[in-house]
């Protein structure tokens, strides 16, 4: 299943002794055996937020191929329960650009299971889940953070038509949001920088989030011994007293605490810093200047008295519809050329990241480029130099001492033996494929390349008994005129990879060493040039051309050794990348 790279899996069980990091690909917690994927779609990623009442998460939708964000709820009372079923019924509801959006199916459950972790035994859970759009941008707390002293007037008031055609939208359904405040009001995120100095901040998507407290119009909070629930919803600084003390909640409730987000926004000041402890009104005029007829809005917006508040949001919307009219566009437009430079500077600001981000990277890639070509091309001067040593002494060893016509006939007397119908008689040759993969072996080895651990010994053994199988192989196809023998011949050699020391994905290089040395060869046995030509040279008869025989199986050798540190630098700098990404740990 594709996913993105680098990325651990979460557990989402709440009573999990380890819940991170799982292993990406298992489908059951190895700590606690809850479900990791859920719903048969979603992988939980990375915890966004925790608390008593929800857990949120990051997760992985395989259908869409997107991120998406998970809620958890981690309350058993029935009545978060309810709410939390009322969020989620809300949500798929919606059809909203100022609203995340939720699928039909995005309201499931997941079962735990029984387990035992840390000396306590933990009962099995059904969790109920809601996975909802995954909004990608700020909200207006972290905007406030960036800006302390307050935000500019055009962008508020662009921020307020939005919330209130958001508000509209949810009391038309009779539903009351009941948690505005800047931490629940994020930004879309623009496509580009040019989106964004095109659209200007004030402009882009407003969404509102959190709808976890929504209640419908006329409702009313228990009061008494349960009004301190986990139920219980209050923001301080922004609900207003009606909702504080549990009575009904009605549209006016969501505008005072919008009211009180647009002066926060504006003057930079958290509201209780600036509330009246006798009246609680907000004395905040003083401190930022903004048209008249938009102040006295948002003073409206936060009377302590409901009834002094705006009736509707379509009131809402008139009145800024007009406060925008009277002055003929000032709120918007007066201040074009302060956005301007604004967002010029902040559309500098994001290409100088971009163009630094591209520098580094690209520098990173040449520097992985010169790395990778340097420890292939080091790779391959000591593969072919082992190649031609250990080719020099078999040959000296097979052909110049009596040793070679020992072994020949030690080894023809047990194959026959193991074959009685072998076709091939075994010669001295034996020894110079031996020696070759001997001196190979230990030749790519002392190289060190790609994180190799040295271990001469079972290298040079492994590198040995491959060439000699090799020889044996390609031997048995001159004889047959097959390819069969060649193939088998090419996978004896990718086995001395296994014994190279390489610290990972071992099958992968040995493959990679196969399939490249299997259409090296097939391709020289086409044009008859090896193995049938090139055994039958190595009679070494007195011919005239005795010493180009000699020299050329030696750098037939060398250039073998050569070849497979080409085909072990490929297979680590491009085919084991490749793997990685694509999750094959």
């Amino acid at each position: 299943m594709p996913h993105p790279p680098s990325k651990a899996v979460h557990c989402i069980n709440p009573d999990c002794p380890r819940p991170y990091p799982q292993t990406w690909g298992n489908n059951f917690c190895h700590s606690c055996g809850a479900p990791l994927r859920l719903n048969n779609r979603y992988v939980p990623l990375e915890v966004l937020g925790s608390g008593g009442f929800a857990a949120i998460y990051t997760v992985w939708d395989a259908q869409t191929q997107t991120d998406r964000v998970l809620k958890v709820l981690l309350e058993t009372s029935p009545k978060a329960l309810k709410l939390f079923e009322q969020e989620a019924s809300v949500l798929a509801f919606l059809q909203h650009p100022g609203v995340p959006r939720v699928d039909g199916d995005g309201y499931f459950h997941v079962q735990t299971q029984n387990f035992a972790g840390e000396g306590r035994n933990a009962a099995a859970r059904r969790l109920p889940c809601l996975v909802m759009e995954k909004i990608h941008g700020k909200t207006l707390e972290e905007i406030l953070e960036e800006h302390p002293q307050g935000c500019a007037q055009e962008w508020v008031f662009s921020w307020l038509y939005q919330a209130v055609e958001i508000l509209e939208e949810l009391h038309r359904c009779q539903i009351i949001h009941r948690d505005i405040k800047p931490s629940n009001l994020m930004l879309r995120d623009p496509e580009s920088p040019q989106a964004m100095l095109k659209k200007g901040l004030g402009s882009l998507q407003l969404v509102a989030i959190d709808f976890g407290g929504v209640k419908q119009i006329g409702g009313v909070e228990a009061v008494g011994k349960d009004s301190g629930s986990s139920t219980r919803l209050i923001s301080p600084g922004y609900s207003p007293p009606e909702q504080i003390v549990g009575g009904g909640v009605v549209p006016a409730t969501d505008f005072y605490a919008l009211g009180r987000t647009c002066i926060h926004l504006l003057t930079g000041k958290y509201p209780a810093e600036i509330e009246d402890p006798m009246t609680g009104e907000l004395r905040w005029r003083h401190i930022v200047s903004v048209s008249p007829a938009f102040g006295n809005l948002l003073d409206d917006m936060v009377r302590s008295n409901l009834q002094q508040r705006p009736a509707s949001a379509a009131e809402l919307r008139r009145r800024l519809q007009e406060i925008y009219a009277r002055s003929k566009g000032k709120i918007a437009l007066a201040p074009i050329g302060q956005t301007i430079v604004e967002f010029s500077r902040q559309a500098v600001v994001v290409a100088a990241q971009k163009t630094a981000n591209l520098t580094v990277l690209l520098f990173g890639a040449i520097a992985q480029i010169v790395v990778a070509s340097l420890d292939t091309g080091w790779e391959m001067v000591l593969g072919g130099v082992g190649g031609c040593a250990g080719a020099i002494g078999g040959l000296v060893l097979g052909y110049a001492s009596p040793v070679g016509q020992q072994v020949a006939s030690f080894l023809n007397e047990g194959l026959h033996q193991l074959i009685p119908d072998m076709t091939f008689a075994v010669g001295p040759e034996v020894l110079l494929f031996a020696f070759a993969g001997w001196g190979t072996a230990i030749g790519l080895t002392d190289a060190g390349s790609f994180r190799q651990q040295k271990q001469y010994w079972l290298s040079g053994l492994m590198g040995g008994q491959a060439y000699l199988l090799a020889g044996l192989c390609w031997m048995e196809a001159t004889t047959s005129s097959g390819v069969q023998g060649i193939i088998l011949g090419a996978f004896a050699i990718a086995s001395m990879t296994v014994g190279m020391g390489l610290r990972s994905h071992q099958l992968v290089h040995a493959l990679v060493v196969a399939v490249c040395s299997t259409g090296m060869f097939l391709f020289l046995n086409a044009f008859n040039i090896f193995p049938g030509a090139f055994l039958r040279i190595l009679s070494l008869s007195s011919e005239a051309n005795f010493w180009l025989q000699v020299w050329g199986s030696v750098v037939f050798f060398g250039l073998l050794g050569s070849a497979i540190g080409l085909c072990l630098g490929v297979s680590h700098y491009l085919v084991v990348p490749v793997l990685r990404w694509l999750g094959w740990r």
